[in-house]
């Protein structure tokens, strides 16, 4: 009994140091891809965005936020908390982090706008639905995130996730050769910010698994008959996911 009790005592010591290790995997890929975000906001050249991005005209909360708020950059602690509070909430994995980023800059190009004090959260909001979606073995859905948000209507949501697609020119297919430009480069953010990235390239099986998506996600036709038919981005997503299963 006594040696019993010994090994589930190292064996509970031992699944603490994974949680803590895998704890802090996260919180380093939370810190450089929301230090990402932040240098695309403090370097931007312009103020350009577009009104469904807007958050004095969709708010994200019934409290009044005073004009002054966005008319200064928010500081990396803001963003960072505000992409903690999403990801810890839906249970996201790190992964989808750095799909997260791949698709807000993908907006950032195709649509031709800059992230700013205006936008920034919007966006963010955005790209972590299309992210968690697309990667996210357990998927979260709209109406999961507005009981995070709690202020936030599942309508609002529709409405940003279908214009997020439609600006991305339903192009979400994310290769696994341009998921391992995003990590070495936010490896490379972190080292030069002094930041923790404890989070190892992706295995192979989830390389394949991605790029069996991604090939997926290529067939824009299917999405823009599903968006004709009034279909939510979730019904099309939870499509493609299965045809991926499957395949």
């Amino acid at each position: 009994m006594q040696l019993f009790s010994k090994c589930m005592s190292i064996n509970t010591s031992h699944l603490h140091l994974l949680l803590i290790s895998r704890q802090s995997s996260l919180l380093g890929k939370w810190r450089s891809v929301t230090l990402a975000i932040y240098y695309h906001i403090k370097n931007r050249d312009a103020n350009r965005s577009l009104d469904i991005f807007d958050e004095r005209s969709h708010p994200l909360t019934r409290e009044k936020v005073p004009e002054e708020y966005f008319k200064h950059d928010p500081e990396h602690k803001f963003i960072y908390r505000f992409v903690r509070t999403l990801f810890s909430a839906a249970q996201l994995t790190a992964e989808c982090a750095i799909v997260t980023l791949v698709y807000l800059e993908r907006l950032l190009t195709y649509a031709e706008i800059d992230i700013c004090p205006t936008n920034w959260k919007r966006i963010v909001l955005g790209a972590i639905l299309l992210a968690s979606k697309v990667w996210d073995d357990q998927a979260v859905w709209n109406v999961d995130y507005c009981q995070i948000l709690k202020d936030i209507t599942v309508e609002d949501m529709n409405e940003m996730e279908r214009h997020f697609l439609e600006l991305l020119q339903f192009n979400i297919n994310v290769p696994a050769s341009v998921y391992a430009k995003y990590y070495f480069d936010l490896r490379s953010l972190a080292d030069d910010n002094n930041l923790n990235f404890l989070f190892a390239p992706l295995s192979k099986e989830r390389a394949q698994n991605l790029e069996a998506i991604s090939r997926l996600c290529e067939d824009k036709d299917l999405c823009r008959a599903a968006m004709r038919r009034s279909f939510s981005a979730d019904n099309f997503i939870g499509i493609q996911r299965s045809k991926a299963i499957l395949s």
